[in-house]
């Protein structure tokens, strides 16, 4: 058995939480690295979805533990009210959940600072979901983050709280007296579940058991390597699970990236195979694509190999997983972008430069679609002829083998590519 890092191949919401779920059943623990309640994972089991935004998908199976790193920011509002809605469905997280009390918080005045931030752009907003996710991660760039552990001291919380209200200049708006009195007591309440996740994960691997990373969002919003300024505020790429989770490296023995079989981005940001038409429209509607965290629409275009490409580079994939095949189901042509045409030039590379790759044009390629329903198929074999040139295809151009082939929301849709590399980690078809 392995220890894998599950990442989002695009901008986010490719279906990891569907991925990670499958997953599971083989891994002692799941541990979430990255990111904030930002992130919606969506889960289907036995018709019945569960859509989570801090607590790991892992979180479904009954005996299996989860970790929240310290890489990710904490709303203690927002994870209680998970844990609650779990407890209503009759999931427990005592005993199973564990939280880093070196993970940062994110309160009232964070929500306050950015909803102001991106009305302030106009235009030139990022789009982001105004949870607070930024500034508390400039907090804690910053040196002056409040952190889980500091829940239980209420003398440094008390004034840590007065003096961040003042710097940004929320008192108005935020009684730092009542802001104490209500993080206090969530710390309280939700104590049970802090602990010092870097030692309980490296704990667990010294003793041989074996541990799923799970990020949010996707590679081209890191912070360093995605689209910046249009990205989020944390590593979402695989190193990411590193730095956000307190295991070393050479513990790690690969990565899995999740990829739609078309691309899909919230907010704004470049995006060359943005579809603008009703195929866009079309592709929205049949992927139901609108956020789990937000209720936005997504915008939705062509599968961007130069966008892959460069995610199999940065995370060093192992295996790729295709997600929402069913979703082109009833499409005439398919197109995939192989490059970017930029000035009379042909770009193989993805730029660095924002300007650059708003001023770029898709170069494709254009396939026959099936035509045929592939929801619900469960094996390779099974897929309409041009289906499988389709995903041979995105695996030759992107250099990577497409190990899982998801062909619905439900856990039982998916299809396990044979001899994959993924297969000889993870015994999938057990």
């Amino acid at each position: 058995m392995a220890n894998l890092i599950i990442v989002g191949a695009q901008w986010g919401d490719e279906g990891k939480g569907k991925i990670v779920d499958l997953l599971t059943a083989h891994f002692d623990i799941v541990a979430r690295y990255q990111g904030g309640h930002n992130a919606g994972h969506t889960v289907i089991i036995d018709g019945r979805k569960y859509v989570l935004h801090l607590i790991p998908s892992g979180i479904l199976h009954a005996q299996k533990q989860c970790a929240i790193g310290n890489g990710v920011v904490i709303d203690p509002i927002a994870l209680k009210q998970e844990i609650d809605g779990l407890a209503a469905a009759g999931i427990s997280c005592k005993g199973r959940l564990f939280v880093s009390n070196r993970a940062h918080l994110i309160l009232e005045y964070h929500r306050l600072v950015e909803k102001g931030d991106e009305e302030r752009r106009g235009k030139a907003r990022i789009g982001t979901t105004s949870r607070g996710i930024g500034p508390a991660y400039e907090d804690k760039m910053g040196r002056r983050g409040l952190r889980v552990c500091d829940l239980s001291d209420p003398d440094k919380l008390r004034r840590h709280l007065r003096e961040n209200i003042d710097v940004k200049q929320v008192g108005v708006a935020v009684d730092p007296d009542r802001l104490f009195e209500s993080a206090h007591a969530l710390g309280t309440e939700l104590s049970v579940y802090f602990a010092d996740v870097a030692e309980f994960l490296n704990g667990n691997i010294d003793e041989g058991k074996t541990v799923l990373f799970e990020g949010a969002q996707g590679t081209l919003l890191d912070v360093d390597h995605g689209t910046y300024p249009f990205v989020t505020a944390s590593s979402a790429t695989a190193g990411g699970a590193c730095t956000g989770s307190g295991v070393g490296p050479t513990r790690i023995d690969g990565v899995v990236g999740i990829a739609k079989a078309y691309t899909t981005r919230v907010g704004e940001g470049p995006f060359p195979t943005e579809l603008l038409d009703e195929l866009g429209e079309r592709i929205r509607r049949n992927g139901q694509e609108f956020g789990a965290s937000t209720g936005r629409p997504r915008r939705c275009g062509w599968f961007d190999a130069v966008v892959v490409s460069y995610s199999r580079m940065i995370n060093n994939l192992s295996s790729l997983v295709i997600t929402k095949m069913d979703v082109l189901d009833d499409m005439e042509e398919i197109r995939v972008c192989t490059g970017y045409r930029y000035k009379g030039s042909l770009l193989r590379s993805f730029p660095p430069e924002i300007e650059v790759l708003a001023q770029c044009r898709p170069e494709y390629v254009t396939v026959k679609g099936w035509q045929q329903k592939t929801a619900g198929t469960k094996s390779f074999d099974e897929l309409p002829v041009a289906a499988r040139d389709y995903i041979n295809r995105l695996s030759d151009l992107v250099k990577t083998e497409i190990s899982v082939v998801s062909t619905g929301p439900d856990r039982s849709e998916t299809i396990i590519t044979p001899g994959s590399r993924l297969a000889a980690w993870v015994p999938l078809g057990g």
